[in-house]
């Protein structure tokens, strides 16, 4: 093998660990939190001519925080879990080789102080955040994880931070939409239950819980209707397409709790965090502003094909 192509490998062994595509949800996680917060109108505003890019920089920021936090959490993900890997993922980017898990801690903590700064650029409340999301990651990977109930939990509350991450970029409005991150929370607690048996299969009790979590996570979707300033109707289409695309995928993995049915629908539970994003995000901001947000679908579903999900 020669050097370029031993450059190759390592590359594309630092990107494997970073999990582009699921990347690519935590940036929907953001235009969420910013539709939420109220900024969702600029896009209105940008297409009438009636406001400059330069109100977007806040955005661009927490786009970039967002990137490094969850790269970072990820890559910590595979650092801890090297000796495992070595026995059942022995083709992961560390245990194969490709990336020595020294180079790995490193990667991942240039990745966290890159979410932590990049969120200090826009307040010190975002600041906080990334800084309570990093800490979350390192307990979930170094411990949490390997509970049933905190495990789920754990990582629930990072991806409903990263979403309030979101909402920052008008600080004064966290205090309103805080319980949006419950949405998140339930959805990833889901998935987070369940893919614990996809390497040697699950329970069928398992499978079931998650099931009814997305089913809460569906309703609360819709109650936000309730909501004078949550246009219910736009998000409506998102609503059904959301459930058609993960409801089929929980209950076979509910009903045969084996680790290919249990893959297939963490891959999908997670994917689809972009259509979740686009339901709620719809509400708040309009249709359009939905269907920007979906957008990213298949630029994820693409990088997914190239690398892993889970």
């Amino acid at each position: 093998m020669n050097v370029a192509s031993l450059n190759f490998q390592s590359w594309r062994g630092y990107l494997e660990l970073m999990r582009p595509a699921n990347i690519v949800t935590a940036w929907a996680d953001i235009l969420l939190g910013f539709a939420a917060s109220g900024s969702g109108i600029i896009f209105v505003q940008l297409m009438n001519g009636e406001a400059s890019f330069s109100i977007l920089i806040p955005l661009a920021w927490l786009l970039l925080a967002t990137t490094g936090l969850y790269g970072g959490g990820i890559v910590f993900n595979d650092v801890f879990d090297a000796d495992l890997d070595a026995k059942e993922r022995p083709n992961r980017a560390i245990p194969s080789g490709r990336v020595s898990r020294q180079n790995a801690t490193l990667l991942g903590s240039i990745l966290f102080a890159i979410g932590i700064v990049a969120a200090f650029q826009v307040s010190l409340l975002s600041a906080a955040i990334a800084t309570f999301i990093t800490l979350s990651c390192l307990l979930y990977n170094s411990l949490a994880k390997h509970h049933p109930f905190f495990g789920p939990l754990n990582m629930g509350l990072c991806r409903g931070s990263n979403l309030l991450l979101g909402v920052s970029a008008v600080p004064a409005i966290i205090g309103e939409r805080w319980y949006l991150a419950l949405i998140p929370v339930l959805y990833i607690a889901a998935i987070t239950a369940i893919s614990q048996g996809e390497v040697h299969g699950g329970k069928q009790i398992t499978g079931v819980l998650a099931l009814l979590l997305i089913a809460i996570v569906l309703t609360a979707v819709l109650a936000l209707g309730l909501l004078e300033e949550y246009r219910a109707i736009a998000a409506l289409p998102f609503a059904i397409f959301l459930a058609i695309r993960i409801l089929p995928n929980f209950i076979k993995a509910a009903r045969e709790p084996i680790a290919e049915n249990i893959r297939n629908a963490v891959k999908i539970g997670v994917l689809s965090l972009i259509v979740l994003d686009a339901t709620v995000a719809s509400g708040f901001a309009g249709l359009y502003y939905g269907l920007f947000v979906l957008i990213l679908l298949p630029i994820s579903m693409k990088l997914a094909k190239v690398f892993a999900v889970t």
